[in-house]
């Protein structure tokens, strides 16, 4: 599948999203730090840059997110084979 989205785009909006929603509650960057246990500096950077650990993004996202619905991500679904089984559940 073609896609023109790169890595680094969503890195950059991952990015974006996490200051947009840290703002959105009121959060400076040194009350995020201490809800989350990431650095100011990792924080600071992954706004930035896009550039962070797993690990730390996951800490991040469970204070702005839903890890709950990231995790769906990893759950495999079954696509439709047919059109059939579309118009059957829809």
């Amino acid at each position: 599948m073609l896609s023109l989205l790169s890595p680094f785009d969503l890195q950059l909006e991952l990015g974006q999203f996490v200051k947009n929603t840290r703002k959105l509650k009121g959060y400076s960057i040194q009350v995020f730090s201490e809800k989350t246990g990431v650095p100011n500096s990792t924080i600071r950077k992954f706004e930035s840059t896009g550039e962070i650990s797993l690990r730390q993004f996951l800490m991040l996202y469970a204070e702005v997110g839903k890890l709950t619905e990231l995790q769906q991500l990893t759950q495999k679904t079954e696509a439709p084979k047919s059109l059939d089984e579309v118009i059957k559940h829809a």
